[in-house]
């Protein structure tokens, strides 16, 4: 364990920091047995929270979806003391109900993604967790809870389709998300850190922006039009975060599966 303790971490791209967000920053390197994670960390106070944030991505958005170092960014969180994280993310919509602009706090998941690695269970010890309830309950009360407070448009349920990527979806396969496997948003990146996450004992939220409908709508899904509307999506999930923080409690109640993930689980 390092010397830095941090309670809070934010997993997101280089537009989610705000660098006037923290005081007293500084960048740190965390060495794991899984290799470097996606960049240094920066560590700083907000309102009195120790906070770190990492570029998911990288600083300069160099790592595509399925090169992310996954299990080297949790395991470095955790050296740090982190157990809760907020993580925003850019996603599709496959429902015309969820509309580019809004903000979706996903309760779901369901796993399209073929190469990543997805435990640091891999031999020896095994574990096999349990992710029925896929997030962490009192984060996702909090962030749906804010989010009304101040008026976001926001989703309170969704199934989220995770995608290998980097490619965008077929009109077939689209299609097939959104009406075999009933998904409602489809990203790239929510498995499998909310996986590790949960292997961890951490607790984890995915606070998704949406930026698109997916190509099963009539236009198909343009990789600038997503980033336009992910710049001015950035805002509102600046103004959600900063107000989650400090709402945020210092002990999980006991409602809160992620402290208790692996009782029962390895053998």
């Amino acid at each position: 364990m390092m010397n830095e303790q941090v309670d809070i971490a934010i997993i997101g791209g280089t537009g989610v920091y705000d660098p006037g967000l923290l005081t007293d920053t500084k960048r740190v390197k965390v060495y794991t047995p899984y290799g470097a994670p996606s960049d240094l960390i920066t560590i700083g106070n907000y309102n009195g929270i120790k906070l770190a944030f990492i570029p998911r991505h990288g600083t300069d958005h160099h790592l595509p979806p399925h090169m992310v170092p996954y299990r080297a960014n949790l395991w470095a969180l955790k050296e740090l003391g982190v157990t809760r994280i907020l993580a925003p993310c850019a996603v599709g919509s496959l429902r015309p109900e969820i509309k580019p602009g809004h903000i979706v706090i996903a309760d779901q998941f369901l796993d399209f993604t073929k190469t990543r690695e997805y435990s640091f269970y891999d031999g020896g010890q095994i574990a096999h967790i349990a992710v029925h309830e896929s997030f962490c309950r009192e984060l996702r009360d909090l962030a749906i809870a804010t989010a009304k407070q101040f008026h976001i448009e926001v989703h309170d349920k969704a199934n989220c389709i995770t995608i290998e990527g980097p490619r965008f979806s077929t009109r077939a396969e689209s299609e097939f998300f959104r009406d075999a496997a009933k998904g409602d948003i489809i990203g790239m990146t929510l498995v499998p850190e909310c996986i590790l996450a949960r292997e961890l004992k951490m607790c984890y939220v995915s606070i998704a922006s949406v930026t698109d409908y997916d190509t099963w709508a009539d236009e198909p899904v343009d990789a600038m039009a997503v980033i336009k509307i992910m710049k001015e999506n950035i805002k509102t999930i600046r103004k959600l975060i900063s107000e989650m923080l400090p709402k945020t409690p210092r002990e999980r109640g006991q409602e809160c599966v992620c402290s208790f993930a692996l009782q029962d689980a390895v053998f």
